[in-house]
Parts: C-alpha cells; sequence; structure tokens
C-alpha cells in the first residue's frame, strides 16, 4: 500500500495541540480562545465529520452562512433513525461512569494528575474487544509514575487504585483483576490500617461474585493482621474485629470462613488477661455472626469468672439469658452444650 501523501498546506499550521475528550464534552485550550476568539462577540462554526469518521472539521463561518445553513440542514434533515449505519453519531463506547467518590476516600499529593488517567483507564475497560494490555498499562504508569518519599501517601494512592479496579470488576465483569490486586497492589501498602481496609474491599467483592476460596484467603490475612497486633493495643483488635464482622454479618460464608471467624474470635474472647469488656464484645460479634452456641458458651464462662460483687454481673447474665432465648443454627436439645444445666448453674450463683 503506497504511503498516503501529506498536502504541504497541511503541515503548516498556526496553532497545534493535543485535546481530549471528556464526560462534559470537548473544550477548545484557553490560549487559544485568547488567541481568536472576542469575548463580547459570537463566534459561529460548521461542524462536519466525513463518512469515514476520521476526523472531525470545525470552520469558522458568518453569521450569515450560519443562518443559510441552518435553514439549508433543517429541510435536508432526515427522520430519526434514517441514518445509514456509517453516518450514525459516534457514541461513547460505554454508558458507564467511574464512580470518584468510591475511589478517593483519602486525599492525596498527586490526585489530580492521577485522576484523568484513570478516567482513560476506565474507558478502556469498557472498549469491545478490550485491549487489556493497554488499560493495564495505564494503571501500571499512575503506580509508577505518581510514588513519593511517603510512605502514607503512596498508602493512598495504593488504595485509591484498589478501589478503582474492584469498581472495574464490578461494572465489567473482571474477576481475574482480583488476584492482580492481590498480588501486585496489596503487598505495598504500608499502612496496617488501609492494608486492612484494603483486604476487607476484596472480601466484599469476592463474596458477591461467590468466589469464597478468595474470600477464605483474604479473610485469613485480616485475622493474620489482627494477631499482629499487641495484645496491649486491644482497642485496634476489637475495631478490626468489628469491621470484619460488620463485612461478613449479613452475607452466605463458606464452611471455612465460619471455621476461620469462630476459632479466632474464640481465641481472643478466652484470652485470660484481656478485659471483661472487651471479651463481650466478642461474645456480641458471634451473636451478630450467629455463632449463638458459642456465644452463649463464652457469655457464660465469662459469667461464673466475674466476682459477686462486679458491677458487670447483671448486665452479663441478661446477655446469657439473650443467648439462651436466641434461635440457633443447631437443634438446641442435640447441642453439645446443655443450656438448661448452665441455667442451673446461673440461678445458683
Amino acid at each position: 500500500m503506497p504511503e498516503k501523501k501529506i498536502d504541504e498546506k497541511d503541515q503548516d499550521f498556526f496553532y497545534e495541540c493535543v485535546i481530549k475528550k471528556t464526560k462534559t464534552g470537548i473544550t477548545f485550550p484557553k490560549d487559544l480562545r485568547d488567541l481568536l476568539f472576542e469575548e463580547d462577540q459570537d463566534t459561529f462554526f460548521r461542524l462536519s465529520i466525513p463518512i469515514k469518521q476520521d476526523k472531525i472539521i470545525l470552520e469558522v463561518i458568518s453569521e450569515e452562512e450560519a443562518k443559510q445553513l441552518s435553514k439549508k440542514l433543517k429541510v435536508a434533515k432526515p427522520k430519526k433513525g434514517s441514518l445509514p449505519e456509517e453516518g450514525k453519531k459516534m457514541k461513547s463506547k460505554t454508558s458507564r461512569a467511574p464512580n470518584w467518590g468510591e475511589y478517593f476516600i483519602y486525599d492525596f499529593k498527586n490526585k489530580d494528575k492521577v485522576k484523568p488517567i484513570l478516567e482513560s483507564a476506565f474507558y478502556k475497560f469498557g472498549e469491545k474487544p478490550i485491549n487489556m494490555e493497554d488499560a493495564m498499562g495505564r494503571i501500571k504508569y499512575v503506580l509508577v509514575s505518581f510514588l513519593t518519599s511517603t510512605k502514607t501517601e503512596n498508602a493512598k494512592l495504593y488504595y485509591t487504585v484498589e478501589r478503582f479496579l474492584i469498581d472495574i470488576i464490578k461494572q465489567y465483569d473482571q474477576p481475574n483483576l482480583l488476584d492482580w490486586i492481590f498480588e501486585m497492589i496489596l503487598p505495598r501498602i504500608e499502612s496496617k490500617f488501609l492494608y486492612e481496609l484494603a483486604l476487607l474491599d476484596l472480601i466484599e467483592i469476592s463474596i458477591s461474585m461467590q468466589r469464597y476460596e478468595k474470600a477464605e484467603l483474604y479473610i485469613f490475612h485480616v485475622l493474620k493482621n489482627i494477631d499482629n497486633y499487641p495484645k496491649s493495643e486491644m482497642y485496634n483488635i476489637m475495631n478490626s474485629f468489628k469491621q470484619l464482622v460488620k463485612n461478613l454479618k449479613y452475607v452466605h460464608r463458606s464452611d471455612k470462613i465460619d471455621i476461620l471467624l469462630k476459632e479466632k474470635l474464640m481465641e481472643y474472647g478466652e484470652f485470660e488477661n484481656a478485659d471483661t469488656d472487651y471479651k463481650i464484645q466478642i461474645v456480641e460479634f458471634l451473636e451478630d455472626l450467629q455463632y449463638i452456641e458459642l456465644a452463649y458458651k463464652l457469655a457464660k464462662k465469662i459469667q461464673l469468672g466475674l466476682p459477686q460483687d462486679s458491677m458487670r454481673l447483671e448486665s452479663v447474665r441478661k446477655l446469657v439469658r439473650r443467648l439462651h432465648a436466641a434461635p440457633i443454627a443447631e437443634n438446641k436439645p442435640q447441642s453439645s452444650i446443655d443450656f438448661d444445666e448452665l441455667d442451673k448453674e446461673d440461678n445458683l450463683d
């Protein structure tokens, strides 16, 4: 195929730049507007697009020419839907749009530079067929080009990209990105708090997609992160459990997820040096997850371990009675715990 000759006059430009279509349209650069247009004077254009749709031609015309062209186009304009296939208006490749409020939870230095690149990546993911290498190349560019010397800034950047990719998974059905996030983003989040939040986000999306084996892995790492707190930081431990339980309270859970949660909650609930209030919180977490039998067992153990003059004794007794009355998954008479026998012990206290 012979090389296309370029007309010499097309090579000699008064002005040249690159502009990008955004959600709100195409805007002339300010310096060009200042050069060409008077603020108090109307300017008219003739906009035309050839059949090939390979260029947009914008010609400056006079007001009189604009009136004449408008009349001509009005008469010649075909009825809606009668345009030939090649002449139909160019549509956006996707009707979906980025959920910026879900991505930028925490502000960071390079936010304004990152946003337009994520926007371009978003629409690349929406192309059919998708050029995954191009779309992911933009993500990798963000993760390399906007790092700083500050760990917290970088953690916020990584967390933003993680939430962006989770939205891509939701909107464009790209579950394979779960592994990429876990392997390429999570290990680089050098903030215990944001690392845990990122794992919780992965748990939520994996369970909603019924990828329970993924959720089990992410829950394991959340629990491992909890274990890394010193036992003296029980406030942080309880807060982490609270967020985890909140994410799993109303969802379907696999047997392995239940085993992981039961074992870890009971481990902390039976920790001898833990404050009574923290142990009660563990009981409530077990109750929230409908592990009523374990919650009852732990509550009863807490009750029996309290001195008779304890100010917490009555509230724990109420908790025990509430759990006894609560329905449990197992048939109560066949349960491994003899509830009635424990109640007799309770009445003897």
